[in-house]
């Protein structure tokens, strides 16, 4: 599959390329797996530069043996030439002036040598005037910030930039979409389940699901028995996590099944809210798995799971997980009839994204609030999103529904209603629709609205 998107990070390490030129650059490069570091990392080598994967499950003589012959088919070490020690293998790295260096999934050396981080940081030191570009890749956040950001780490100030992968956007998505003969609608509920992570992308050609819809492509990969992705939540959680995963799990289900505020959390949990604060605090500052998303007006904010996978797993897997290992044929089929219900909700991501793009949005926040002097069971309302460009302010309303041009209008009508509850009139405010399919766009637009469905996006 081709290589997209990433101009403006193969640009930034080209322009480090050209400052390491005059002194050692060191840049650390994280982000979660299957985020595309790797490929990324090797688009920019291409035929210059020394790769060097840090696998975990070697020794570390193996491991030394294994760059070592690295070095020698670079002809950075002479064929007679031999590196007995981490200590030699970072000088003669160093002071011979090797082209860029790579080290991928860098913190694995916590496990097959943490002496390297001492030694890279005496090397650093020694050689920050000499020409040089190291890159310092990784999977686990949470380890690799530690490295680099906790002032008892040898590493600590030593990166002169850290670069951080996110996902693809959604219209880079839509060009993979279309390379991988996928309609729009299929690519737009793919993308609800996994997010812009290429890797998963590439497991649509991999597995030889082109041209499929979004269900047999989800079942293949996700659901069906033995399937590619089974293990893959848990897997990434496992490395991040170590041993003291089991109340980061009841956090990420209980906000993945709505409970996004701390006290709701700790309900759910039965336990008390100040109990669970530092870990919360660790899922969205160290981990980065989970956001506070605040309200256009108001501080109050909600906590939301950031990774697509994730969201989908916990919400839709992880309470049953014995009826998903055993693939027990009703849950498998309820789980499936359920998908549409996990759109509609997952469909705010893309629609923000397209709105951002369309409109140029610099932000697009969600309000809520409660309702004045209206009943309990009624004294809540919700806006999907309220942006602003420049001077314009946009409001909208998100349905993951094919809507007749009557329905259009109700919603955009209620729309208007809802935005009499916010704490400041907004004047001349734009209000539109985003949903799967709106009929007579062109009627509603006419009468003073916006309306984008699937076919603009």
């Amino acid at each position: 599959m081709r290589f997209v998107d990433r101009d403006a990070e193969l640009e930034e390490l080209r322009k480090i390329g050209a400052l390491s030129r005059k002194k050692l650059f060191v840049v650390a490069l994280y982000g979660l797996r299957r985020v595309g570091k790797t490929r990324l990392l090797l688009e920019f080598l291409k035929d210059k530069g020394s790769y060097f994967f840090v696998n975990r499950n070697k020794t570390t003589s193996d491991l030394l043996m294994e760059f070592r012959d690295i070095l020698k088919k670079s002809n950075i070490l002479g064929e007679l030439e031999s590196i007995d020690s981490w200590d030699k293998f970072f000088e003669v790295l160093i002071k011979r002036n090797a082209p860029p260096i790579v080290f991928d999934e860098f913190q694995n050396f916590s496990s097959v040598e943490p002496a390297v981080f001492g030694i890279m940081q005496k090397n650093i030191d020694l050689n920050e005037n000499r020409p040089g570009l190291v890159i310092l890749s990784g999977s686990l956040i949470g380890l690799m910030k530690n490295l680099f950001k906790n002032s008892k780490e040898p590493l600590y100030g030593r990166v002169k930039k850290g670069i951080k992968l996110e996902p693809l956007n959604l219209n880079s998505c839509l060009e993979l979409a279309k390379e991988l003969k996928l309609e729009k609608e299929e690519l737009i509920k793919f993308y609800c389940v996994f997010g812009g992570y290429p890797k998963y992308f590439t497991s649509i050609e991999d597995f030889g699901l082109e041209g499929k819809n979004a269900l047999e492509i989800i079942d293949s990969l996700l659901l069906s028995k033995g399937a590619p992705l089974e293990d893959e939540v848990n897997s990434i959680l496992s490395q991040e996590f170590g041993g003291r995963s089991g109340v980061y799990y009841s956090i990420l289900e209980a906000i993945a099944n709505g409970n996004n505020i701390i006290s709701t959390i700790a309900g759910t949990m039965g336990t008390n809210p100040t109990s669970i604060t530092r870990q919360i605090k660790e899922l969205r500052d160290y981990f980065e798995l989970i956001e506070l998303e605040r309200p256009f007006e108001g501080k109050r904010g909600i906590y939301k799971i950031k990774h697509p996978l994730m969201q989908f797993w916990f919400s839709q897997i992880y309470k049953n997980y014995s009826d998903y290992a055993a693939r027990k044929p009703e849950f498998i089929e309820s789980l499936k009839n359920n998908l549409n219900g996990f759109y509609g909700k997952a469909f705010e991501k893309a629609a923000k994204e397209f709105l951002k793009n369309k409109l140029g949005l610099e932000e697009a926040r969600a309000q809520w609030g409660k309702i004045q002097g209206a009943k309990k069971s009624e004294n809540a309302y919700e806006i999907d999103c309220i942006g602003k460009e420049g001077k314009n302010t946009y409001i909208f309303e998100f349905k993951w529904k094919e809507l007749s041009y009557k329905e259009a209008l109700s919603v955009l009508k209620n729309l208007e209603g809802k935005t009499n509850h916010l704490n400041k009139k907004i004047a001349n405010a734009k209000l539109g629709l985003v949903a799967k399919k709106i009929e007579n766009k062109q009627k509603i637009t006419n009468g003073g609205y916006l309306a984008y469905d699937l076919e603009d996006f």
